[in-house]
């Protein structure tokens, strides 16, 4: 399920990711990856980089998931670097909130102050606020030391709410949301 093909920079596998992203290189790859469903993207991504600066990384990918007040989230894409490559990278993660219905997205992650490509392979917590009725745009922000990572997702889908929880990015797939 995931996006080969896209621009990804130098495909160096080893080192650190000191090299960073441009607002109009990664509103490129949005517009490229949403199609005609970006209207609204050029603002998020302006927003994203006042608050958090240029990303070293970023993800393509898709998500699907439900909440009946407790949810889970599924997703599957590509970390993209310029200088250690790309990565197949999967996510799962359990909500808990004031949260009911299912939605299904294109999700593009824009991935801050990552030292090295293992360091996203773990759990990041946030809180999460969406409201799909057909279709939409989102943002949101989760952290785990100084690592951002803030998906901007394009959904389908009936969901409304608020609520807490993560997403654990791990190398293989899996059901387990925790």
């Amino acid at each position: 399920m995931g996006f080969a093909g896209w621009p990804a920079g130098a495909q160096a596998q080893n080192g650190s990711l000191s090299e960073t992203y441009s607002s109009d290189e990664i509103l490129t790859a949005g517009h490229q990856f949403f199609g005609s469903v970006a209207q609204g993207l050029a603002s998020l991504i302006e927003r994203a980089f006042s608050q958090y600066g240029q990303p070293n990384g970023y993800i393509l990918g898709q998500e699907g998931g439900g909440a009946l007040f407790i949810g889970a989230k599924y997703g599957d894409g590509t970390l993209y670097t310029r200088n250690a490559g790309t990565h197949q990278v999967f996510w799962q993660g359990p909500s808990l909130g004031l949260n009911i219905g299912a939605d299904g997205s294109r999700v593009m992650m824009l991935v801050y102050n990552l030292p090295t490509v293992d360091a996203i392979y773990d759990r990041y917590p946030g809180v999460e606020g969406s409201i799909f009725a057909v279709g939409g745009l989102g943002m949101t922000a989760l952290k785990m030391g100084d690592v951002y990572v803030v998906p901007i997702s394009s959904g389908v889908g009936l969901r409304a709410g608020v609520s807490v929880g993560y997403l654990n990015f791990t190398r293989e797939p899996t059901w387990n949301p925790f």
